[in-house]
C-alpha cells in the first residue's frame, strides 16, 4: 500500500504554528532554568552576606546582562503567545484568524521589546566598555 505524499517525510515542515509552538516550549525551558538558577543564588543567602554578594556579583558583568535581556525577551514572548493561545483555546472561532494572530503577537513582541533594548542594551554597552570588550 502506498503511503500519502503527506505521510512521507520530517514532520516539521516549518509553517508558523510551529514556530510558535517551537518558540514557546523554548522560552518556558528558558524561564524555568532561570527560576531554577534564581532559587539556587538567592539560596545562598543562608551562607552569609559575603557568599550571597560574591555569588550576586557575577550579575555585573555584560555577558550576564545580555542573558538576561534574552530572559526579559523569553518572558515576554511566552506572556504574549500564551495570550494568543488562552485567546484561541476560549473561542476556537478565532482560529480562521490564525495568520492575523499570529502576526498580531509577533508586532506587539517586536514593538514591547524595543524599548527594553534601548533602556537595557545601554547598560549592557556601558558594561561591555568598561570590561575593555
Amino acid at each position: 500500500m502506498a503511503k500519502r505524499k503527506s505521510d512521507v517525510g520530517t514532520l516539521y515542515k516549518g509553517s508558523p504554528g510551529q514556530w510558535s509552538w517551537m518558540a514557546h516550549r523554548i522560552t518556558g525551558v528558558a524561564v524555568i532554568l532561570f527560576l531554577f538558577a534564581h532559587v539556587i543564588d538567592t539560596a545562598v543567602v543562608g551562607w552569609g552576606p559575603n557568599a550571597y554578594n560574591r555569588v550576586t556579583a557575577v550579575y555585573h558583568n555584560w555577558v550576564v546582562r545580555l542573558l538576561e535581556l534574552g530572559l526579559v525577551a523569553a518572558v515576554l514572548y511566552h506572556a504574549i503567545n500564551g495570550v494568543k493561545i488562552m485567546i484561541l483555546d476560549f473561542w476556537p472561532s478565532t482560529a480562521r484568524h490564525f495568520k492575523v494572530l499570529s502576526i498580531l503577537t509577533s508586532a506587539v513582541f517586536v514593538l514591547s521589546m524595543v524599548p527594553i533594548v534601548w533602556i537595557m542594551g545601554r547598560d549592557i554597552l556601558d558594561l561591555a566598555f568598561r570590561w575593555n570588550l
